[in-house]
């Protein structure tokens, strides 16, 4: 029998959302609107060029985030999703021996990153549902290698002040990498400056990711991005698959980009239906977490009625994101879709607790 290396027969294949059948999906994060016209005309532009190899360097992707981000285009690396990045940082930063520090209910991807590198993973407490800085820094190890910040959270939604990320990283040996990855960034940006945190690249220490599959709407692209420190996006180049970004994906992210108006006018419709979907849950009585991101936590009072909630979705035709797998199985996670389907599965969520 042809076995494979035990540390890789112990694992579990990474979980994902349930996809329901012909359930409309509450459950992946996904944008509720289209993405931007520009970037669905560069795509149909590039697919003349399919019978050649993708940009190795994603020079006109890079040069569209710099400009967005007055960021030096030296320091951009791109990766198919955020996921990839994530995997080459912690294969190449941490490993056996070495720990990768994450907190209660952030992003399950790191864990199962640690896992692949044979890296030992460990959760700090997440009073409230948010990220404590506090807690992250009383358990610094010396075996400590990678601390893994999602901000805003996720499954929580909730979000960590620009101030409190700059003390953890102050506050940090200088030989532990900070990952910051705000896949959900574009939905603070208003209400939190970006740059203070990218700036922390420069330090050498801390790389800041992003995500066209969110804000957006390029999910189906698989587009991710972030801001390296040059020694750092050097050894990552080693791991990184070269050709990683199809061409059309390429092109289409620059052109989204380069799109602002149309990307702020989705976070903010989306901001907008998830306060009105928010204030309804808790005038029935739903503990909803505030929200900085295009889904929203609800908690329930009990595993056993958060089950109940989520069968009578289901028989409605609705899937939200059960979260028994992060340790919360009295919660439920929507991700906000367009109003229509908010307004049914209110209405079912009233009928449901009634």
């Amino acid at each position: 029998m042809i076995r494979p290396v035990p540390h890789v027969a112990e694992m579990a294949p990474y979980a994902l959302a349930d996809l329901g059948g012909d359930l409309v999906s509450m459950a992946q994060n996904e944008s509720a609107f289209p993405p931007s016209p520009r970037a669905l005309a560069a795509a149909r532009d590039e697919m003349a060029q399919a019978p050649l190899y993708p940009d190795p360097d994603w020079s006109e992707l890079r040069q569209a985030i710099a400009e967005r981000h007055m960021l030096d285009p030296n320091m951009i690396l791109c990766g198919a999703g955020s996921m990839e990045l994530i995997g080459c940082l912690i294969r190449a930063y941490a490993g056996p021996g070495r720990a990768v520090l994450g907190s209660a209910y952030s992003y399950a991807f790191a864990a199962t990153a640690s896992l692949q590198a044979q890296a030992h993973y460990r959760q700090v407490p997440e009073p409230d549902l948010a990220v404590s800085v506090d807690a992250a820094l009383d358990n610094v190890t010396p075996d400590l290698a990678v601390v893994f910040l999602c901000n805003p959270g996720n499954p929580t939604g909730t979000m960590v002040s620009n101030a409190d990320i700059l003390r953890l990283r102050a506050d940090l040996p200088g030989d532990v990498l900070l990952v910051v990855d705000q896949a959900y960034g574009e939905f603070c940006d208003a209400a939190q400056d970006p740059s203070e945190i990218f700036a922390l690249a420069l330090r050498g220490d801390t790389v800041v990711l992003r995500t066209f599959s969110k804000a957006y709407a390029l999910a189906g692209a698989r587009v991710g991005w972030g801001c390296f420190p040059p020694a750092i996006a050097g050894e990552l180049r080693k791991l990184l698959n070269p050709n990683n970004i199809a061409s059309a994906s390429q092109r289409m992210a620059a052109a989204a980009m380069r799109d602002q108006v149309h990307m702020r006018a989705v976070v903010a419709r989306t901001g907008s239906i998830r306060e009105a979907f928010s204030e309804r849950c808790r005038a029935m009585g739903i503990d909803v977490l505030p929200s900085h991101t295009n889904f929203v936590l609800l908690r329930f009072d009990s595993a056993d009625r958060a089950a109940r909630v989520d069968q009578a979705l289901r028989r409605s035709g609705l899937l939200m994101r059960g979260m028994a797998g992060y340790g919360l199985p009295n919660c439920l996670r929507a991700t906000i879709c367009d109003a229509p389907v908010m307004e049914r599965a209110a209405t079912v969520l009233k009928e449901a607790l009634t």
